[in-house]
């Protein structure tokens, strides 16, 4: 007797055989369950002794294939994927032990999501924290030194004022003090600096930026050793602030071209530093590229002839709220989002938005004035990225 159509209607087609042919490009599965010919295999998956996939908060092939990529681009010995850059960063400072009792160490000119959760949450959990100047290595020394912290927070590139960190420098302070090294690399990106090959413990990534890199997948990564790793995925078992298939699939598809978009956007915002820092609207330009910047050396022996990012930041000469708001209605080619890293030119202002968290007292004193803004430059042509700047600082 043959089934009915109700039964066949849900299963025909399904499971079909095992492939006897490899597709060129992975693909994207997006089953929560997987089957195995014998409970023992499955029990052995669940229980750690084998690999393999049992449900998605415990992985799946096309998440998977995006931590293999992301590893190998990063050179560390593996990689775990989360459904955000904030998933990352917590998921790195909890396998680091950031717990109550223990501090963390972290640069205080970092992305205002990152400064709150430190201020914020950790505080609230008793982890004490101390924020210090990353590029002032003695104040780090001091502060490592005093603080034995469990962690070491900073990024290679800030945001958003864009100081570069001497990473060789500062995980061989941290690792003498006790301390395991947490890198942001989002702005620099494995194109520009690998932090691991410097020591580093944790590399972590807003995939939702570079990576992905057109603007249409939220994720992020932590890379580290396999060990590690092995920590960060019973923290996400239990955390379940995983990947999706969709997105990791999506953020794949944008590995591959990550350094050829990196070489123009590196190319295109040296250009458009260099060209503002002549302009009389602008009081002052934020880029490692430019020789006056105060982390130019640094930049350099990090990134060697790579180029110097994608991200420009600088101040309207006497701007305050009203006139930034003008200047962005006014742009015409690049585009007011509140994000980075695709390929559009994009333009943020850090008071309304990424570090909004943070009290005007406190943006004042890191250095985050009202007329400050982020560019994420593009990679469409850089005259005419330059022309829509232009003609907004005219208006």
């Amino acid at each position: 007797m043959s089934p009915s159509l109700f039964t066949q209607a849900v299963h025909a087609g399904e499971r079909a055989p095992r492939p006897d042919f490899t597709p060129v490009s992975t693909p994207l599965y997006r089953s929560v369950g997987y089957l195995y010919d014998d409970m023992d295999t499955l029990d052995a998956i669940f229980g750690d002794e084998r690999s393999g996939y049992v449900y998605p908060r415990y992985g799946s092939p096309t998440v998977a294939a995006l931590e293999r990529a992301a590893a190998t681009l990063e050179g560390g010995e593996a990689a775990l994927a989360t459904s955000s850059g904030m998933a990352a960063i917590h998921l790195a400072l909890l396998a680091a032990n950031a717990s109550h009792g223990n501090s963390v160490v972290a640069a205080q000119d970092c992305y205002g999501a990152t400064y709150a959760l430190l201020r914020d949450l950790f505080t609230a959990q008793g982890v004490s924290v101390r924020f210090v100047d990353i590029a002032d290595l003695a104040e780090v020394e001091s502060a490592l030194a005093e603080a034995r912290p469990a962690a070491l927070l900073l990024e290679t590139i800030s945001n958003p004022l864009l100081k570069v960190a001497a990473i060789p420098r500062l995980v061989e302070m941290a690792h003498a003090a006790g301390a395991q090294v947490i890198v942001d690399n989002t702005f620099a990106t494995p194109y520009l600096c690998r932090p691991l090959e410097h020591g580093a413990d944790f590399v972590v990534h807003s995939s939702t930026k570079y990576l992905g890199g057109h603007g249409d997948v939220m994720g992020g990564l932590v890379i580290t050793s396999a060990a590690k790793r092995a920590r960060l995925f019973q923290l996400i078992k239990l955390l379940g602030c995983n990947l999706g298939p969709d997105e990791a699939w999506l953020t794949l598809r944008g590995l591959k071209t990550l350094p050829l978009r990196m070489r123009q956007h590196c190319a295109n915002a040296q250009a458009v530093a260099g060209w503002l820092a002549e302009h009389p609207r602008i009081a002052r330009v934020h880029y490692p590229g430019l020789p006056d910047h105060p982390q130019h050396t640094v930049a350099r022996h990090l990134f060697g002839e790579a180029g110097y990012g994608g991200m420009v930041s600088f101040e309207l000469k006497e701007a305050d709220r009203a006139a930034v708001f003008r200047f962005l209605e006014a742009l015409q080619l690049i585009l007011p989002a509140t994000t980075l890293g695709d390929v559009y030119s994009l333009v943020l202002y850090p008071a309304m938005s990424s570090h909004r968290a943070l009290s005007p007292a406190e943006r004042a004193r890191l250095g985050i004035g009202e007329g400050l803004v982020r560019l994420s430059v593009g990679i469409e042509a850089v005259e005419d990225i330059i022309a829509d700047l232009e003609q907004a600082l005219a208006k």
